[in-house]
């Protein structure tokens, strides 16, 4: 009698597919920790209108960075969940195991971390806009940076998740981790709605976002599963 063939692995479709319905059948479970950095985000952007005061040209020149630094922020408050319920309840260790590539696996995480986490900030950042008096077209290119700066901000910020796995403190040091890497999507994130609103144009900026995208999608994965291996070792 043969030994059963070994399963097949998935295709990245596939898994990329199968990755985002568990992470989003797990988030609806607890709804309050997906809703909590979009409040988050809300509320700090809100804040500086209020207790800047009404003048239309300091919020103008205040916006991208407010907007930004606001989003960074309240990316990084879900970053520490990343692989924590999975290293808690033993999943991660199957993941390990798994005929799949593991960093085929860090990937797909990173992109449900994005549609949680990174795409409602996108969604809102518009709104939040025109309470600095943000015209139609800074409003376009602050949707678009943060669409390219996001995604970044995922694959990176995956990085110091698996690094400070199982760590006593691991929010702290995860900010000392990842907030050095975040300076480069950061400044040319705000800098490309900058460069807009002179009129200098935002296209410099948003190619350099795309170029810290692609190698984040090339480096960060691979970068993830060591640091993983040495977290489980």
């Amino acid at each position: 009698m043969k030994p059963p063939n070994p399963p097949r692995p998935l295709g990245t479709g596939a898994v990329l597919l199968a990755m985002l319905r568990r992470e989003i059948a797990l988030a609806l479970r607890q709804k309050g920790e997906v809703l909590t950095p979009l409040v988050f985000f809300i509320v700090i952007a809100s804040l500086f209108p209020l207790g800047v005061g009404p003048e239309s040209s300091l919020l103008q020149r205040m916006a991208p960075g407010v907007l930004w630094v606001s989003a960074l922020l309240a990316a990084m408050l879900s970053l520490q969940r990343m692989f924590a319920s999975d290293y808690a309840d033993g999943s991660l260790e199957q993941m390990l195991l798994s005929p799949t590539p593991l960093a085929l696996l860090v990937a797909a995480k990173a992109l449900s971390h994005f549609v949680l986490s990174g795409l409602p900030l996108v969604l809102v950042a518009p709104v939040l806009g025109l309470q600095f008096g943000l015209d139609g077209q800074s409003l376009g290119i602050l949707m678009l940076s943060l669409l390219l700066g996001t995604p970044t901000l995922s694959l990176v910020g995956s990085i110091g998740a698996a690094l400070t796995l199982g760590v006593r403190g691991a929010g702290v040091l995860l900010s000392l981790l990842v907030l050095p890497l975040y300076i480069p999507v950061l400044i040319f994130g705000a800098g490309a709605v900058e460069a807009d609103a002179s009129g200098l144009g935002a296209s410099g900026h948003l190619s350099l976002l795309a170029a810290l995208l692609v190698l984040s999608i090339f480096f960060a994965p691979l970068a993830t599963t060591a640091a993983l291996k040495i977290s489980l070792e």
